[in-house]
């Protein structure tokens, strides 16, 4: 249309001291591609609190059993992606692209789950590929594989492209939660935070549990709400219950 855009309005200069700097390369990508989710994305986020005692001590075991066999210890995304797999049964629209130039959502029968990955150079989302195909132990040393390819700038295209849903995990620096942005052109993204021990009541009676917070976005487009408190909820019974999350993927380590 006529008139200038607000957002092409120049910024005058201050009355102190400041700097300019050229947003360039992949800094100027991120950037492009944050406005690009945020504006044609309607994002909201929810937040639940996540009791995580019980996968703190199922991984403190399965981790004294690898370190016994010699081999590298598993984190906890990979629980958290067989749960998110395990959600989508019933949520498929939350493993989902949005084309923006058909107005289709294409729902993603296979997932591969993007990684917000921090590197030097800035952001990347490193891409963990066949999460149901592969067991905890796999999907563990595939994330430290790809994430040190892309860190050190030898991520190859598979790499880096074809992620379902994204999850970016907050937590090792602090805070409490998140609202992430979507990884365009999805539909959500999971941020995960950090497990703390924290006095909880239970029965009663106050006791210390390992706690953390999920804090998903969604695109209110293709995801209403209701539905996406019905998923978060899902993760957080399965993440919850980590014999049930084992029991229900049928998997062996």
């Amino acid at each position: 249309g006529g008139g200038v855009g607000v957002d092409q309005l120049p910024v005058p200069p201050g009355t102190g001291p400041e700097e300019r700097v050229k947003v360039r390369g992949l800094r100027r990508k991120i950037s492009e591609a944050m406005v690009r989710s945020a504006r044609t994305i309607p994002h909201f986020s929810y937040v639940d609190e996540v009791d995580m005692t019980e996968l703190v001590e199922l991984r403190r075991r399965i981790n004294q059993e690898m370190t016994a066999r010699g081999q590298a210890k598993v984190s906890y995304l990979p629980f958290i992606m067989k749960a998110c797999w395990l959600a989508f049964t019933d949520h498929p629209e939350v493993n989902a692209l949005y084309d923006n130039t058909t107005d289709e959502v294409v729902y993603k029968k296979y997932f591969n789950c993007g990684l917000a990955t921090d590197t030097p150079q800035g952001l990347y989302v490193s891409v963990i590929r066949d999460i149901p195909g592969k067991t905890i132990v796999q999907l563990s040393q595939d994330i430290i594989d790809v994430t040190e390819r892309v860190r050190a700038g030898k991520a190859s295209r598979a790499d880096l492209t074809d992620s379902t849903f994204t999850i970016t995990s907050i937590g090792n620096i602090g805070g409490l939660f998140a609202t992430p942005i979507i990884n365009y052109p999805e539909v959500a993204i999971l941020g995960v935070n950090r497990i703390v021990e924290r006095p909880m009541v239970r029965d009663g009676n106050v006791v210390i549990r390992s706690m953390t917070h999920l804090s998903p976005s969604f695109d209110h487009r293709v995801v209403d709400g209701a539905n996406a408190a019905r998923f978060t909820s899902r993760l957080k019974g399965l993440l919850e219950s980590p014999g049930l999350l084992m029991a229900l993927l049928n998997t062996q380590l």
